[in-house]
């Protein structure tokens, strides 16, 4: 016995349909939609059905431009036609705050025919892909932000007056500058690895790759005085100082350093002790002394002046301001710093715990090396904390071999923290 079907009501098959669909007579009249089109069109079926697509759903000119070319489209080739990815937006609700929401989609329109093959109805679907579209522009937004960092690290690197080079973990090189290329008249690739070191004074070379790979093994700050060759075949004084980027666990992961070329400093040093060896004790301390000023004091400071890290110098125990550079300063606009201790001059960093550091590496003469902190500043004084991140370095000097104070380098890389938490969120939504 056969069960008779009941007669089909097409009508609420096709509002039932699963997905967003929109019935439209060829004058682009509405017919019906599904019940999925009415959620994404944010209007109700009966503020649509017979009226014009366009006066029920408005929108900008040039958006209802390209939905109209689409249509035209099919009523003249009676052929499907796919849009390009159309900006639409929609009018939202009173009950929903009014205005408009911005929308992005992909609509196709397929002609529905009757038997002698005469226009009958449009078919739209329309796919709401706002969500995907804004991801990508918000992930190629986060990938130029991080190259236009990368470029303007390079930038930084190439415009310091020092000769700048990179290192792995195991102490082979990676990268110099053009500083460094041009001094020695050798090309990238030669440098590379253990290449540089061929450049050495043969008298100093073996001595400075044992204090070298001595400072990789150990973890521990690098720093020597060496002659190296220049491109005219003439060896000239450097002062080399390396400093390793530790790793979460503790182990560096790579070497940042520089060298400049002191061989004025150091040919007068010497012509002072060769002028009076009776006063060769007094020559030693004040080349000792001239070395420390000249370097870290003339020459280092102005390079401060212009460098585009947050550098400071605090004085004694109490870690008193002697200086800080202008990017340094910039951090605290109209807030007093230099004379004043970091606990009077910046009271909220003292809860923080970034005294106390300081009063360990003043103690133990450990440097501190911090990487990615996040730090909260009252910037203007106006007792609002702001959050800031940085990679910084706490390393002890000293001044006739006596402890001196602390000197601070800083880079903010709040930006870059902030557009990789964020593209790193991107990626779990996108994963999840």
């Amino acid at each position: 016995m056969t069960t008779a079907l009941p007669p089909l009501d097409y009508v609420s098959l096709f509002q039932n349909l699963p997905d967003a669909y929109l019935l439209l007579a060829p004058d682009g009249t509405i017919v019906t939609n599904s019940d999925q089109h009415v959620a994404v069109s944010l209007l109700p079926r009966e503020k649509a059905v017979g009226r014009n697509i366009f006066e029920a759903y408005p929108s900008a000119p040039e958006s209802q431009r390209v939905l109209h070319e689409s249509h035209e489209y099919v009523r003249r080739h009676r052929q499907p036609h796919t849009m390009p990815l159309t900006r639409y937006d929609l009018a939202r609700p009173a009950e929903l705050g009014g205005g408009t929401e911005e929308r992005y989609w992909q609509i196709t329109h397929y002609p529905l025919l009757d038997a002698r093959g005469e226009l009958q109805y449009i078919l739209q679907r329309p796919q709401d892909v706002t969500e995907k579209h804004l991801a990508e522009l918000r992930s190629q937004e986060i990938a130029q932000a991080l190259a236009e960092s990368q470029d303007q690290a390079r930038f930084v690197l190439e415009a310091l007056p020092v000769m700048i080079w990179t290192s792995q973990a195991d102490g082979g090189m990676t990268a110099f500058n053009q500083r460094w290329l041009a001094f020695t008249g050798r090309g990238k690739q030669e440098s590379l690895g253990w290449g540089w070191a061929q450049d050495i004074h043969p008298e100093e070379r073996a001595e400075v790759v044992r204090r070298w790979q001595q400072a990789v093994a150990a973890g521990q700050e690098f720093q020597v005085e060496f002659r190296l060759r220049r491109h005219d075949a003439h060896y000239r004084w450097v002062l080399v100082r390396g400093v390793p980027r530790v790793a979460e666990e503790g182990r560096p992961a790579s070497w940042v350093g520089g060298g400049t070329d002191i061989h004025e400093q150091r040919e007068l040093v010497q012509e002072m002790l060769l002028a009076n060896e009776q006063q060769a004790q007094l020559s030693d301390q004040a080349y000792r002394a001239y070395q420390l000023v000249q370097s870290q004091k003339a020459a280092f400071y102005a390079l401060f002046q212009q460098a585009p890290a947050l550098i400071c110098i605090l004085r004694g125990p109490e870690h008193r301001y002697e200086f800080v550079n202008p990017v340094y300063q910039s951090i605290f606009p109209g807030r007093p710093l230099v004379g004043l201790p970091v606990a009077e001059a910046l009271p909220e960093l003292v809860e923080q715990g970034f005294i106390t550091l300081l009063d360990r590496v003043y103690s133990t003469g450990e440097p501190f090396y911090g990487n990615e902190l996040l730090v909260r500043l009252d910037r203007n004084g106006d007792g609002q904390l702001q959050d800031a991140y940085f990679n910084f370095t706490y390393q002890l000097f000293e001044e006739d071999q006596q402890k001196a104070g602390i000197t601070v380098f800083a880079f903010d890389v709040t930006d870059l923290v902030l557009a990789r938490k964020a593209l790193e969120a991107l990626r779990d939504g996108a994963g999840g």
